[in-house]
Parts: C-alpha cells; structure tokens; sequence
C-alpha cells in the first residue's frame, strides 16, 4: 500500500498576491493537524520550518502528532519566503546570506532529528534569476551545490530532497527540472542527497511525469519523494490531484510501482476557495483508486502494451476502465 501525507498548510488559510489577507480563516496547529489525522488514508505531514515548527515549538508539535497518530515525514526549511533570501539563499551573490542559508537548513535537520523526521524536502526558490545579465551561471549554480553539499554532508542519518521548478517566484529557476536537478545531486557526490518531484512542476515544465520518475530512479534510485498537485500547464495552480490529468497519472502510478519507488506520495496544493480537507480528501481518494486498479492483472496488461508501442490499443486500454466496457 502506498503511504500517503500533506503539507500541513493546505489545510490553512491561502493567500495570493490578489488578496494577502487570504480567502479563509487561519485555523491553529492543532486543528489542522486534527484534520489531517481525519483524512482517510493520510498517515504523515510535511512541515514547513519557521511556518509550522521552530526550534522552541519541538516538543510541543511532536506531542500534537502523537496525539493524532501521525508521522512527521518531512521538513521544508523555509528558503523562500523571508526578506533576506528576496535576491537567492544557497546561490545568492552574498555570502552572508548563502552562510544563513546554510544555517537554516541545518537548523531544521536537527529539528528533524529531534522529531525522528527522515527527510528534509529543500525547495530553493529563490536560487535563479529574472533578466538577462543578472544571473552568473558559472558561479551561482556552483554556490548552491557546495552549500548543499555541506548541509548533507553534516547529517549523512538524513535523507535530502531536492525539488524543481521551473518558474516562480523567479523567472527562471537554478533547479528548473528534473534533469538539471539531478546533476546536482549527483554532483555532491553523496548518498543522502535526491530530488522530489511535484507533480505540478513537471507538468509545468513540460515534462512526463512519469518519464522523469524513471530517470531518477534508474540513476541510483534518487527519487526520494513526491508532491502531488495538478494544474493546466501555464502555471503552477496546486489543483485538486488528477481533476485535469487523469491518463498521465496512471501511467505515473504505473512507472513508480515498477521501479519501486517507496517513498511517501505526499498531498501539495493550494485550496484557495475551496475546504481543505476535502480537497485533500478527494486527492488520495483519487491516488488509491489508481492504487487498486493497478492490480496484478492491469499492470501485466499495460507492460504488454508498452511493449507493442500501439497507441491506438493502449488509448482503448484506458477508455475500456473508465467507461467499464469490455
């Protein structure tokens, strides 16, 4: 059985830059967390430090997991949404602030440690770039590597993650897609470093979800967690899972049960009108119904049609499951 978690924010109030007050009330931690534990299916949340956790609020968060029989699977450090890091945190032209990034991270890894948490989810932002002339790319992406590499090295009982997109809050972002993101990995050259792939950001970027879950997994078995979401590919809308691409994320489901992907499929999107839980809700309930029906016999038949390549069969394949005609 996949495991499956959310980001404890998409249970919160949500903001956009059209109304910063946000269109819902804030509920506290423990409501939210309360909520979660409610979901069927969910068994974990990812927090985001400095937003959901601090080095003071330890104790008090790890009882309120307890309390409500959930993990903590991962913690986010927060990189991106803080002054300081407006111009890059681990590949920003100052030092100082490439130094405080650092310190962030390693921050939270021992706030990890503290919650037996096995994951930092290390999303850079910030790292890239808006117009021509401004980003140095010899140097910058270099900067973020080495400071990677020093967080990592520090907590090899760490797993660390790193996710991709390709826009926004920049134009262009250092870890843009899998590939690059995957040569960043690899290039610290240590056994605890991966990447996490938002399903909204591949999409976004133009990839096939599942062609990169397979890169990953086929270079040392790097992809380490995932995000899900779904968006109309312009922009990074952090719908509700699988309301607008269902083929591709049967064949996703497909890719990662064969290359036995068994990390976490964790729930990450932004309700903004819409309940939280129930989007939530709807999400996983979407993921376990792929779940059963990638049964023995549907993945026998979909390596078949891979194998012969005809579209034409493999089009009918989905359409016979979702009109239930034989």
């Amino acid at each position: 059985m996949n495991k499956y978690a959310v980001i404890l924010g998409n249970l919160g109030n949500t903001r956009d830059r059209f109304l910063s007050s946000g269109y819902k009330d804030q509920p506290d931690q423990a409501e939210m967390l309360r909520q979660a534990a409610e979901i069927d299916g969910i068994q974990g949340v990812e927090l985001v430090g400095s937003w959901d956790i601090t080095e003071s609020t330890v104790e008090e968060i790890g009882n309120l997991l307890d309390k409500n029989s959930l993990q903590c699977v991962s913690i986010i450090p927060d990189l991106f949404a803080q002054k300081r890091w407006g111009g890059g945190s681990f590949a920003a032209k100052s030092a100082s602030v490439r130094e405080q990034a650092l310190e962030e991270t390693m921050k939270m890894a021992e706030v990890a440690r503290k919650l037996k948490c096995p994951l930092i989810n290390i999303w850079p932002g910030q790292d890239g770039y808006d117009y021509p002339l401004q980003g140095n790319f010899l140097q910058e992406r270099v900067w973020l590597q080495e400071g990677l590499a020093k967080a990592c090295a520090a907590y090899p009982d760490l797993r660390f993650s790193l996710e991709y997109k390709v826009k926004e809050p920049r134009t262009h972002s250092y870890l843009a897609r899998a590939a690059d993101t995957l040569l960043t990995a690899v290039g610290t050259a240590l056994p605890n470093v991966g990447v996490t792939i938002d399903t909204g950001h591949s999409i976004m970027a133009g990839e096939n979800m599942a062609d990169a879950a397979v890169l990953l997994q086929q270079t040392g078995n790097r992809l380490f967690h995932m995000h899900f979401n779904d968006n109309y590919r312009a922009w990074d809308d952090d719908m509700i899972v699988g309301s607008i691409h269902f083929v591709e994320y049967i064949e996703l489901l497909y890719w990662l049960k064969t290359t036995g992907y068994e990390g976490w499929y964790s729930m990450d999107q932004y309700p903004y009108r819409e309940d939280g839980q129930g989007a939530v809700r709807e999400s996983v309930r979407f993921l376990q119904g792929i779940e059963r029906m990638l049964d023995d016999v549907a993945m026998d038949e979909i390596g078949e049609l891979i194998r012969e390549g005809n579209a034409v069969k493999s089009t009918a394949w989905f359409r016979s499951k979702v009109f239930n005609r034989q």
